[in-house]
């Protein structure tokens, strides 16, 4: 047993050690299992076991092969998750010693408790000891069975799947390599969603602070970040969610660490999230890329060497570490220049230094073109070095004489002055250089051959010839016609001087444009005019207008805004809009920004704001102080939301509502107890009004007396001193007089007066009404009544046909013992469909009538809306409408559809009959039209029998019979009928024969029409029975002009 377990320790010892120290490399990578026999490291590194989780299953396994329980090598120890076998299972190797190490079980070791036998090859020995020293918790000791240490549990049983515990954070020194071992260790948190980034994660990071998280987190996190952004804006930045750091990119898809593979799948062997190839990141002021594989978080510092770099003056080259050359810069040997100035004289005296040499400042004495000034200026100041001749200007000493060349570099601010060959006039042109000749003069004869104007020759102005330069030179008299520098031709006659400023009047426009001006050529040269026109056009803030007078972007303005209009009709884009630079606004925007402290000063711009940059240094606590948002905080952060209830004490002192802690500007809730308190006014005391509401009010006039003496202030009530009165100057007040009239007894409808008397010798302008003799007819009209005791002459209103019809009709009534208030006559002022709408439902349908009549009623009532109801219910309101000769519609969709009724100026006034009385009056109608078809039916039996009819046919009328012939044949026989006084005749003829349909009608069936005719034609076999009577009268009629039968 012993030298099966030392020879395991021993062959696992060097690899498990071997593991550990590859575990330190680069790579991070552990040991990778073969196709059989040993693992050996390839490449120098190692396979990817879990980086932090090495060591601590090569001790785990130490502490179970102690006790006997090995799990077939170390290897399978190290990697549970090794590749071939199934997730979460040790692989068995395919021979070789990692086979036999698999299939060897070792027994239980025995343990003489205590410490005596402890396993001399675990990598955590001093753990071991420490664990297996005596203690009152050792389990208690039964010979035979196996010991079982303190704090393993069942994890050394074999066959059965051992959990890793929970490791701690990496420590490693660089930051890819703690972002690899802490994924791996499932130790990497998503700042999100504080969730474990684990190997088979698709996750983001942050290419500013390296910041790994989840990526369906992170695009959650961009679309709401975009979300509360303003639309106007044009920016898309958003915030990372570590770093708070301004990103433009979107989170995008899922790519490994160097950004080559899409969609990386998690490979055994390789870094999490790597594609295991090279990185190849450019790495910022370096030449090389990033040579490691693919790894997170920023790339090392370059080690390499890098090219040679000469110094700025290039003489001398240096190479060195990328990591030690800023590549930005170049860098200097310190040594003198020594570059040719661009003087081509000179050299560079300053040290090595970047850019150009520059000019050549070293001070050259130097003389003139004309040789009368000498002086030292800087050599970059000198021009072309020209040769001169010394005619004696120059400034010599007592041993040279004139006569030398000299070179002239410089041009002075004199004028040349020397002699022209004829010895009288001087030249007066500014410094040039010196011929060794005098130049010839200009005004010598033989220069000079025509006029100043140069259009007539002297030959033909003077008599002989001029003969030195001293002579006059003559003029001519024509115009001198010289062009000026505006442009046009010289005006004046031929002069020797120089030509005046044009004197032409021109038309100049201003500069805006709008307006042009007559004025002279030469002053408009000179300053432009300037109209009066005020620009209006909008800056390009969109906020202030120019308001400049005669504005020279005006004209360009309104073209811009033209376009603009133009192109928003035809729906194109507009975004880049140039606005003219006299239309740029160059005022400081000057508006708060969102903190509510400081001011935008940026330029006066369109849309919002942006953010306040300022930072506050001061702790931001809540209201009770404690809750604390520690410095640096954004400008404007507001006081932190605290989760304590409210310290505030209320003045009342009831207790205060539970409420969380807020800030001064928002009060707290008001007290809810309810108190008794006085009224404002003092005269009540108000029960159960609650202890928040200050001012109480009883809702009672107040009924001071007011400053007039003579009115009772009618306000509710209110505080003292606030009596209706108290803006009114003087001694009244603002409510009407009141008093009596002496001349009319009316009250004085004036603005109160007091303590004067009421003007009564005004008309009083009270309304009045005058009748007719008959009291029918009533006007209103204004009293006009003075104290002067003159009435005003009115007409009198005078009795109309109505008022006389009225007369008589009550004349008739008494003559006839006719009760008016008791009699109505049958009409019936409503639709059929109305009635037969009635007579179906006689609640409902009373219900509505009353709400129509009391709408009709109202004369300030215009409009009524009825509640939703059912379309049965909507078409009676319709019908009932349209009799009280009102509009009606139905609006809104079902189920909220109503019926909205108006009045219109066809309406007078409701019916005077009700629906209940109408009917009533049918009922009675049909109870006597049945008693007489019952009177008639014993009459009528032949007629029974026949086939109802109702007209008379009259066939083969003569050729050329008309209607009108028809009707006034048979109009005698049809009104000396004694049987037809209530029927009415109407004549038409068939349209497929030539016969003449004569059609009788009856009269409506009321009680009145009864009265009248009787029971003989008041139903259908009465008018039957009166058309056969008619028959014969009529046949007789026409028997003398009917047509001849065939």
């Amino acid at each position: 047993m012993a030298d099966v377990q030392t020879t395991q320790s021993r062959s696992g010892q060097p690899r498990g050690s071997h593991s550990q120290n590859q575990s330190r490399g680069r790579s991070r990578r552990g040991h990778r299992r073969g196709r059989g026999g040993a693992a050996e490291p390839a490449d120098g590194n190692t396979a990817n076991a879990t980086p932090a989780a090495g060591p601590g299953v090569a001790a785990e396994n130490g502490a179970a092969g102690g006790s006997g329980a090995s799990r077939g090598g170390s290897r399978g120890n190290q990697r549970g998750d090794s590749r071939g076998g199934r997730r979460g299972q040790p692989r068995r190797g395919r021979g070789g010693r990692g086979g036999q190490a698999s299939a060897s079980i070792v027994s239980q070791q025995r343990t003489f408790g205590g410490h005596l036998t402890a396993s001399f090859d675990r990598p955590d020995s001093s753990a071991s000891q420490a664990t297996s020293g005596l203690s009152g918790e050792a389990p208690e000791f039964v010979p035979g069975n196996p010991v079982r240490q303190r704090g393993q549990g069942s994890a050394g049983r074999p066959g059965e799947r051992r959990s890793l515990p929970k490791g701690v954070k990496s420590s490693a020194p660089d930051l890819p390599t703690r972002i690899h071992e802490d994924i791996d260790n499932r130790e990497y948190e998503c700042v999100i969603c504080t969730n474990e980034v684990l190997r088979n994660s698709r996750v983001w990071s942050c290419s500013l602070c390296w910041t790994v998280v989840h990526l369906s987190c992170v695009k959650k996190w961009h679309s709401n970040q975009l979300s509360t952004k303003d639309p106007q804006q044009e920016s898309t930045t958003w915030r990372c969610p570590a770093c708070n750091s301004s990103l433009s990119e979107d989170p995008g898809s899922y790519h490994c660490w160097c950004g080559k593979d899409l969609n990386p799948s998690p490979v055994a062997g390789l870094p999490p999230h790597s594609c295991g190839n090279t990185c190849s990141k450019p790495r910022p002021n370096c030449v090389h890329p990033c040579g490691l594989q693919c790894h997170s978080g920023p790339c090392p510092p370059c080690a390499l060497m890098g090219p040679s770099r000469s110094c700025f003056c290039g003489k001398h080259e240096v190479s060195k570490r990328c990591v030690e050359t800023d590549y930005s810069k170049g860098w200097s040997c310190h040594e003198i220049c020594g570059d040719l100035l661009p003087c081509g004289e000179h050299t560079c005296a300053r040290p090595c230094h970047d850019g150009l040499c520059g000019s050549c400042e070293l001070l050259v004495t130097s003389t003139c073109y004309c040789g009368q000034t000498v002086e030292d200026i800087p050599c970059e100041r000198r021009e072309d070095v020209l040769p001169s001749f010394d005619h004696g200007q120059l400034q010599r000493g007592k041993d040279s004489e004139p006569g030398a060349w000299f070179e002239g570099s410089f041009r002075c601010s004199l004028k040349c002055g020397r002699q022209f060959d004829c010895g009288l006039h001087t030249c007066q042109r500014s410094c040039h250089e010196q011929d060794q000749d005098a130049a010839h003069c200009p005004f010598s004869p033989d220069v000079v051959l025509t006029c100043p104007c140069g259009q007539t020759s002297l030959d033909d102005i003077l008599s002989q010839p001029r003969q030195s330069c001293q002579d006059l030179i003559p003029q001519c008299t024509k115009v001198c016609g010289k062009t000026l520098p505006c442009g046009h031709a010289c005006k004046q006659t031929c002069h020797p001087e120089a030509c005046e400023p044009c004197t032409q009047v021109v038309e100049t426009p201003c500069r805006c444009g709008r307006t042009a001006t007559e004025l002279i050529c030469s002053e408009g040269q000179e300053e432009q005019p300037v109209c009066e026109r005020m620009c209006r056009a909008q800056l390009s803030c969109g906020r202030h207008e120019c308001k400049n007078i005669c504005c020279t972007g005006e004209r360009r303005a309104s073209e811009r805004l033209a376009a603009k209009r133009k192109n928003k009709a035809s729906n194109a884009s507009s975004s880049n809009e140039e606005v003219e630079a006299e239309h740029v606004c160059i005022r400081v925007c000057g508006r708060k920004l969102k903190c509510g402290t400081h001011a935008c000063q940026q330029l006066c711009h369109k849309g919002s704001c942006p953010s306040c940059l300022e930072a506050i240094f001061d702790e931001i606590s809540c209201s009770c102080g404690r809750t604390v948002l520690y410095p640096p905080q954004p400008c404007g952060t507001r006081p932190p939301v605290c989760r304590f209830e409210c310290s505030r004490s209320k003045t009342c002192g009831h207790p205060a509502v539970k409420h969380n802690c807020h800030t001064d500007d928002v009060p707290c809730p008001p007290c809810p107890f309810l108190v008794e308190k006085p009224c404002i006014c003092g005269k009540q005391t108000l029960k159960n009004q609650p202890c928040w509401f200050e001012e109480v009010r009883c809702g009672l006039p107040c009924g001071s007396t007011l400053k007039c003496g003579s009115h009772k202030c009618q306000q509710p009530c209110h505080r003292p001193g606030q009596c209706e009165d108290v803006d009114v100057t003087g001694s009244h007040c603002s409510q009407p007089c009141g008093k009596t009239r002496i001349s009319c007894e009316h009250t004085c409808t004036n603005q109160c007066h007091a303590p004067f008397p009421c003007k009564e010798d005004k008309p009083c302008q009270s309304k009045v009404f005058i009748t007719c003799d008959c009291q029918r007819r009533k006007q209103e009209v204004r009293c006009l009544a003075t104290t002067n005791g003159e009435r005003p002459s009115r007409e009198t209103l005078k009795c109309d046909e109505e008022c006389l019809k009225l007369q008589r009709n009550r004349r008739l009534a008494d003559a006839l013992r006719i009760d008016p208030e008791s009699h109505t006559d049958d009409h019936i002022p409503y639709s059929d469909a109305t009635v037969k709408m009635f007579r179906e439902n006689v609640g409902w349908t009373q219900t509505q009538e009353r709400e129509f009549r009391v709408f009709a009623a109202d004369p300030s009532e215009k409009r009524i809306r009825f509640k939703p109801m059912q379309p049965h219910q909507r078409a009676f309101l319709h019908s009932l409408a349209e009799d009280f000769g009102l509009d009606s519609e139905s609006q809104d969709p079902e189920p909220h559809r109503h019926v909205c009724v108006f009045k219109t100026p066809r309406f007078v006034s409701a019916p005077r009959k009700t629906l209940a009385q109408c009917v009533n009056i049918i009922k009675t109608a049909e109870a006597a039209s049945a008693a007489a078809s019952a009177a008639a039916a014993s009459q009528t039996t032949r007629a029974a029998s026949m086939e109802p009819f109702n007209a008379l046919i009259l066939s083969k009328p003569k050729f050329g019979l008309t209607i009108d012939e028809v009707d006034k044949g048979l109009a005698a026989d049809l009104a000396s009928s004694t049987v037809n006084s209530s029927l009415t005749f109407t004549t038409t003829f068939l349209p497929a024969t030539d016969e003449v349909l004569v059609t009788a009608h009856r009269p409506p069936v009321t009680a009145a029409s009864i009265a009248r005719a009787g029971a003989a034609i008041s139903t259908p076999v009465a008018l039957e029975n009166a058309l056969v009577a008619l028959r014969p009268v009529v046949a007789r009629r026409l028997a003398a002009w009917a047509s001849p039968r065939r």
